[in-house]
């Protein structure tokens, strides 16, 4: 009979094994270039053999989506879609179907962007999408259709960032931002949507990069504020999600570091792209509350989404960032702990079944809003009623002015 030795000693030569590709794996990751790979999976396109200038694969209507290219200001082209409201569509369908198909060189000469740019009553969502894949990937394309369907006058624009499908460049916590500056200006200066007609909407890595523009929008003088933005499954800042995201909701990237803090804190000196947006989301309703603006009654509409059930990045997070916001909202000597929030929430929150929680907050000069539901993992979400709800609910945010 084989001693215990003999029999543990390949499995132990196995698990030495894992555990050096792990610790192998970790010490990649100090080089800003394969951090990118891991934060952003720009390269995991998720639509092999589609071409994203065929919007009719994933089941709209013949130019109810026009791709076209947006330049941003450092060089970089960046491939967008402008998806038309389906009762917009409706109206002006005969014309649209004899319009040309795929890539359009330039969308002003278009029937949809004027439908857009001449309609004082049309209003916009800004859609900023998480990592990887492209603007048709996953459940991206239902979630257009859901926004699109729920109301009868809202247009999207969505782009991929730099470095994500055909767009060029790199990602970088920089160039995001840049990116989707591109986009809001075209938006406001090129299609003439004043910001009080536009809504953000943004999942995962995107909810990062819609509270860095709105942050740094909000922050010029004078500032351009939207009429709300949609957070769905975002995550309060990359430190934290080192220590909780699980690719595809079942490999863990660091968590297992996590329990030697040190360690974890020293890789996450290293990691380049911080996207703090716990602390920028706070910042701006700090600096938006001490602002007089006379024509804005409503001067920020946040609502934070997020499933029980998404098991790639945790719903704490968005438990922390509705903390930070709601704390912005109080005077400094005044702020309440983590613990002390959850306590009035547990005795507060409108309770909704099966379909989860809700709770608000007031501030000075707007309204915050944690919805948690029961079901919907990290990306099927964006299709639900919950979500164009939000978005309808923030366009009646400046019904009152």
């Amino acid at each position: 009979m084989p001693s215990p030795v003999t029999i543990l000693k390949p499995l132990l030569g196995t698990i030495a094994g894992i555990v050096g590709l792990y610790i192998a794996f970790i010490s990649l990751l100090t080089i800003p270039v394969l951090q990118d790979h891991v934060i952003y999976l720009h390269r995991v396109t998720l639509t092999w053999f589609q071409d994203v200038n065929v919007p009719e694969q994933w089941g709209f209507l013949r130019n109810q989506v026009t791709p076209f290219h947006l330049s941003t200001p450092d060089g970089e082209t960046l491939h967008a879609w402008h998806i038309l409201p389906l009762e917009t569509y409706r109206r002006h369908q005969k014309e649209l179907k004899n319009e040309p198909v795929g890539l359009c060189s330039d969308i002003t000469t278009r029937l949809s962007f004027k439908l857009l740019k001449e309609d004082p009553s049309a209003q916009l969502v800004i859609y900023l999408h998480g990592a990887a894949g492209t603007l048709g990937s996953g459940w991206r394309p239902q979630s257009y259709r859901a926004i699109s369907a729920a109301a009868t006058n809202v247009h999207i624009l969505a782009i991929d960032y730099r470095g994500f499908g055909t767009s060029t460049g790199w990602p970088s916590e920089a160039g995001l931002l840049t990116d989707a500056l591109t986009l809001a200006k075209f938006a406001m200066d090129n299609a003439n949507v004043a910001p009080e007609r536009i809504v953000v909407f943004a999942q995962s890595l995107g909810t990062a990069v819609a509270i860095s523009l709105s942050h740094h929008l909000a922050s010029q003088d004078p500032p351009t504020l939207f009429a709300g933005i949609v957070l769905v499954a975002p995550f309060a800042n990359v430190e934290l999600l080192t220590e909780t995201y699980r690719v595809a909701g079942t490999v863990p990237l660091l968590s297992p570091i996590a329990f030697f803090p040190k360690l974890l804190a020293g890789l996450n000196h290293f990691i380049v792209s911080k996207w703090p947006s716990k602390d920028k989301l706070a910042t701006m309703i700090r600096h938006l509350d001490g602002l007089k603006l006379a024509d804005r009654q409503s001067k920020y509409d946040i609502t934070i989404i997020h499933a029980e059930d998404d098991y790639d990045i945790p719903w704490i997070h968005s438990d922390l960032l509705f903390w930070h916001a709601v704390n912005a909202t109080r005077d400094p000597d005044s702020s309440l702990s983590f613990e002390e929030l959850e306590l009035e929430k547990k005795d507060e929150k409108t309770p909704l079944g099966a379909g989860g929680w809700e709770f608000e907050r007031l501030g000075k000069g707007g309204v915050i809003r944690e919805e948690i539901v029961k079901h919907g993992l990290h990306d099927r979400i964006m299709s639900y009623p919950v979500v164009s709800l939000a978005i309808a609910r923030a366009f009646h945010s400046q019904d009152t002015v």
